[in-house]
This record gives C-alpha cells, sequence and structure tokens, in this order.
C-alpha cells in the first residue's frame, strides 16, 4: 500500500515505559500521530476512551473482527486488543507519520499488511528494571506481574525479527532515539 514507509510499529514487554516514552515523542513532535489501541479490558484510573483506548465490549470487538474492521488484535489476560484499520489507512495514505503501540503478534501481522513499515521494539535496561517497573505501578496482582515477567522473556526473545531496538533507560533519551529512526526512515524509505 503506498504510505507504509509513514507507519511505525513500536513493541515492547509490558513494563519498560514504551506508552510514556511514545507519549513523550508525541508531545516533542507533534507532527507524528499515534493510533488508538481498542481493548476489552476495563479502563484504569485516569483513561479516557477514545484517547488512551477504544474500550469496547467484547461483543462489539468480535463485531469489528467479523467485518475486518481490525487489522490486528491478540488476547492477553483474558482480554482483547487491536488495531482499527480506520487508524492507520487514512494517516499513511495522506502521508502523515503514524505510530502503532502494540503486542508481538500484532507487529508481525502489521509487517506482514504493511512490508514497508519500520517496527521498533524497546527494551528494559535489564529484567530486574523491567520487575520494579511492574511492581511500582501497583495496578496489577502478583500472579499478573509473575504472566507478564515470563511473557517479558518470550517477548524479547522475538525481538530479533524487529527492524530497530531501543534500550529505554531514560524517557527523554529514548523518545529521541524513536524520533531519530523515524526521521532517517521517511527521509530514506522507499515509498511503495
Amino acid at each position: 500500500m503506498k504510505g507504509e514507509k509513514y507507519l511505525f510499529v513500536v513493541s515492547g514487554p509490558s513494563g519498560t515505559g514504551k506508552d510514556t516514552v511514545v507519549a513523550r515523542l508525541l508531545k516533542n513532535h507533534p507532527e507524528i500521530q499515534h493510533t488508538v489501541s481498542a481493548t476489552t479490558r476495563t479502563p484504569r484510573e485516569g483513561e479516557k476512551d477514545g484517547i488512551n483506548y477504544h474500550f469496547m465490549t467484547i461483543p462489539d470487538f468480535e463485531e469489528h473482527l467479523s467485518r475486518d474492521q481490525i487489522v490486528e488484535h491478540t488476547q492477553y489476560c483474558g482480554n482483547y486488543y487491536g488495531t482499527l484499520r480506520s487508524e492507520i489507512e487514512g494517516r499513511m495514505a495522506a502521508g502523515i507519520p503514524v505510530i502503532l503501540v502494540i503486542e508481538v503478534e500484532g507487529a508481525g501481522n502489521i509487517k506482514r499488511m504493511y512490508p514497508g513499515a519500520t517496527t521498533i521494539f524497546i527494551l528494559p535496561p535489564d529484567m530486574a528494571e523491567l520487575e520494579r517497573r511492574l511492581r511500582n505501578r501497583g495496578t496489577e496482582s502478583e500472579e499478573t506481574i509473575q504472566k507478564r515477567l515470563k511473557r517479558a522473556e518470550t517477548e524479547i526473545g522475538r525481538s530479533v525479527d524487529y527492524d530497530e531496538h531501543v534500550v529505554n533507560v531514560q524517557v527523554e533519551t529514548c523518545a529521541e532515539s524513536l524520533y531519530s529512526i523515524i526521521q532517517f526512515k521517511l527521509a530514506h524509505g522507499k515509498d511503495e
């Protein structure tokens, strides 16, 4: 599809700070836009529908799936997460850089659908720091934290499939590393 060089996919284990890094990137560089993922999970305190996520019921999400309105999705901890087709294709066609923050499985699907997209994996400095970040959230049970840590090991192993890698030691530095990757790809990427 024309405009694939404008599509950037960011993934990383839960707790790496990928949402915080992307939020900083967008604040510093408003010409880049962010897709809002759909989910069936309950909103966390302070999250707003249409801003943090498109919060849906399971039947609504499944209806969108059946109509091919979701380009990638996964189930995680009992909830659906996915990207609405409408969130990306209009921006790509208009030449607007757009970032998706999605799970590893979804990133692979997006790369197959849009091979000109750039995938970027955000890594934690180490597993001890990842666990510290997860615990400091104060939003998940011990069981969920352990599931997230186990899944993180698998996801990090799959990071070899990504085009680019950035370690999130400090949010501002990591956001600027993302921006450098985006600028390079926009300048040198092919617009199929």
